[in-house]
Parts: structure tokens; sequence; C-alpha cells
């Protein structure tokens, strides 16, 4: 990508999430200084700090789309918190069920299993009845950024709900985020950038 390329993604990334708070149930009227923006219509994630973006990863969202429904393998709308970041200190392709490790290391070995790899970011949802709540809650659908062991489907919907990241991508990420950092998940149109 060219930096004129990166810098007019890194400005859409920040007007994605300039957008969303304009959100229903938004809990946020400004925007945080450190959150992450998952764009399902990009497929990418970014890291926003003090209103710029300062990484760009690509992801895969679910391959069923975007939606909060229990059951749906959709990937939930709207704002999130990191509820807790799981494996610090585990070596790359750690393997975890659970929200935990098994001891296992993925090493590139090929499978159909969706393996949750690396590092995980659990996420909890925020708006009542969008992700939080009976019938549609982040939390209890288990729904985390994590590494994957399909890497080859970064950059389209591929998962069961999930977003997935390059495991060399999810341990940068991991280093820069706290428990309780904000999430907002966006689909659809990028917002014209002036």
């Amino acid at each position: 990508m060219t930096r004129s390329g990166k810098t007019e993604a890194a400005e859409t990334a920040v007007a994605l999430a300039r957008a969303a708070l304009t959100r229903p149930r938004s809990p946020y009227p400004v925007l945080p200084g450190r959150l992450l923006l998952v764009d399902a219509g990009r497929q990418r994630l970014a890291l926003i700090c003090e209103g710029r973006a300062i990484a760009e990863y690509s992801i895969s969202t679910a391959a069923a789309g975007v939606g909060g429904e229990e059951g749906s393998f959709k990937t939930p709308p709207g704002w999130h918190r990191v509820h807790a970041r799981i494996g610090g200190g585990e070596p790359p392709g750690a393997v975890f069920r659970s929200r935990r490790a098994t001891g296992e290391v993925w090493r590139g070995e090929p499978g159909e299993e969706d393996l949750i790899l690396t590092r995980v970011l659990t996420l909890e949802g925020l708006e009542d009845s969008v992700n939080r709540g009976p019938g549609c809650d982040s939390l209890e659908r288990y729904i985390y950024i994590h590494g994957t062991n399909h890497p080859e489907e970064l950059g389209r919907p591929a998962s069961h709900g999930c977003v997935r990241m390059a495991n060399e991508d999810v341990l940068r990420l991991f280093d820069q985020v706290m428990k309780g950092d904000p999430v907002v998940i966006v689909e659809g149109e990028s917002p014209r950038v002036t």
C-alpha cells in the first residue's frame, strides 16, 4: 500500500470510529483516547490513539455477516470493551479452548478446525439488546479477537463470529491494549473523509 493509501485508510478508520459515536446506545460522547475499530466492511482492525490510527491489520470477521443474535455465528456490532487479555507469556501458536491455554502449540500444520491461537482478547458488549443481555451477549457468545490457523482467509469474512488476526499481528496488538479498552465493530460503507 502506498503512503497516500495508508493515510487514506487511517483517515477512514478514524472517521468510522467518530461515526460510531452516534450509535443510539453508544456509551461514549467523544472518541476515547485509545480504542480498537473493527471494520467488517474493509476487513481491517485499527488501533486508534488520541484520534489517530497508529496501526492497522488485516482481519477476518464472520462469514455469516454482522449481527448479535445468539447462535447466529455473526460478528456482533457496536461498542464493546476488552474484558480480559489472555495468553501473555504463551508461545506464538499456543492453542486456547474455553479461554485457557491447552499446552498445545500450532506450528502451521493444515487442518479444518478453527483454532484460537497465540493471544485472546475477550469482548464484553456495552450496548443493551445489541451485544449485551439475553439472546445477544457477546461475552456469553465467546466473542474474541484472536490469532488463527487460517491466515489465508484474512481479508475476507470467514470466521464463526470472532475477529481473527494473523498470529504475529495479535502478538503486537496484545502488547498495546489494556483490559477495559473500548472496541467498536462497524460494517457497511465507509463515511466520506473530508
